[in-house]
């Protein structure tokens, strides 16, 4: 890598020279083929600049006159510009697929939504029919009221069953009373079932954009699920703040803790769900960092651009 970068330091100032020499089109078709490698290689805009910055100091003439100063420095101006071409391209089409991106997640939040509510609507309805009927039947049949407790005992096991698939798919409180209720609400759930204490903190009546939080929410609750899994934990916190143009949102808690690279050298995100969430905070553009070490417990740092 070292190797290579060092050769296209010699081949940029190399072709600077040729286009400052007067090569004119074909030393900048050779600065726009420079910066398509260095995408290729791994390097940035700051590296770009860094490089361009080096091969400029290197080929000015040590007592240039005033005009032909200024003619090299607009030259390789214009070069550099060139170089920089597959970096725009490549930001513009990181824009263009974060915008797909977004619109896709949207587009499958209302999918779960609608569903969601058809399951807890519908369904609901037939089960109630279902339990009237029963109780009909048990008034028109008491030797039979028995049995058809035993079957209202399974009817209520299926409403219970699917009022927890639709607050899967969407929990409604998330639409009616925003983000930290439903972050709430969830973590009751979920100390219940793993055992551990979980707290949430937030302000209450400000909301958020509902793609943001609706990320936050799926984010938090994929966070809270490996804390359960994963972290051995007694206690989690999980904290909501909007400030100026960024939302933040850290889920924190007193577990074993990790090691962060090695864990990630070894599972990847795939194996923590954090694919899933860098995906979704990318649509948004936002970002996810992850503060842990052995015996120290872990904690997940979420921030999002809120439009004004």
């Amino acid at each position: 890598m070292k190797e290579r970068a060092q050769r296209l330091d010699e081949e940029y100032a190399a072709a600077l020279r040729d286009h400052l020499a007067g090569e004119g089109e074909a030393s900048l078709q050779q600065a726009y083929e420079l910066g398509r490698r260095a995408i290729a290689s791994g390097l940035g805009l700051v590296d770009m600049a860094a490089l361009h910055y080096q091969a400029v100091l290197s080929l000015l003439p040590p007592s240039p006159g005033p005009g032909e100063y200024a003619r090299a420095i607009e030259a390789a101006g214009a070069f550099l510009a060139e170089g920089l071409g597959p970096f725009e391209m490549a930001y513009r089409g990181f824009r263009e697929a974060s915008d797909v991106l977004r619109r896709l997640n949207e587009t499958l939040e209302e999918e779960a939504k609608r569903i969601a509510h058809a399951l807890h609507d519908d369904a609901g309805q037939i089960l109630v029919s279902a339990h009237l009927a029963l109780e009909s039947l048990a008034a028109d049949m008491p030797a039979a009221r028995d049995q058809l407790q035993e079957a209202r005992g399974l009817l209520d096991q299926v409403e219970e069953q699917i009022r927890g698939l639709s607050h899967e798919l969407r929990p409604t409180i998330l639409d009616d009373l925003g983000l930290v209720p439903a972050l709430e609400f969830l973590a009751k759930g979920m100390a219940k079932r793993a055992g551990i204490a979980i707290t949430v903190e937030g302000p209450r009546d400000r909301r958020l954009p509902p793609p943001v939080e609706t990320a936050l929410y799926r984010i938090v609750k994929e966070g809270l699920a490996n804390v359960s899994r994963h972290a051995r934990a007694t206690r989690a916190r999980v904290r909501v703040e909007h400030e100026g143009r960024l939302a933040r949102c850290a889920v924190k808690d007193d577990g074993k803790g990790f090691d962060v690279s090695e864990v990630m050298a070894r599972k990847g995100e795939r194996g923590l769900g954090l694919g899933g969430m860098r995906q979704r905070l990318g649509a948004l553009g936002g970002t996810l960092e992850i503060v842990s070490s052995p015996g120290r417990g872990t904690e997940l740092q979420i921030t999002i651009p809120v439009e004004g």
